[in-house]
């Protein structure tokens, strides 16, 4: 009987084990989907920045997309496209993402209008 309930205890044991392995892998999972929503909603915030300063490029008879640009953060000069239709200008930035074919499916866009 005390092999059976020795043999019984080292499964319980391997289970816990699985099942900490498991939980700590769902912290984590959840914890990076958090911090991509982070980052996604900080680069809506920057892209509306960036907008506005096209914006006021366009009023004042400047080029838009230089000033554009001048308003992002480094890493998101090279992930920008701008478009300028009559008084609006419309700036659409990928995010950074942990995986790179996410970056396009999460990019944001924010509009301008100059007046």
């Amino acid at each position: 009987m005390t092999g059976y309930i020795a043999e019984h205890q080292r499964i319980e044991s391997g289970q816990a084990t699985i099942e900490a392995v498991a939980g700590v892998a769902a912290l984590m999972l959840t914890g990076l989907l958090g911090f991509q929503l982070m980052v996604t909603g900080y680069s809506a915030t920057v892209a509306g920045g960036a907008a506005e300063a096209g914006a006021i490029a366009l009023i004042r008879g400047e080029p838009v997309e230089p000033a554009v640009r001048e308003a992002l953060p480094g890493w998101a000069r090279s992930r920008v496209s701008v478009s300028t239709t009559g008084p609006v200008v419309e700036v659409r930035l990928r995010p950074p993402a942990l995986v790179p074919s996410l970056s396009d499916a999460l990019a944001v866009s924010s509009e301008a209008g100059a007046r």
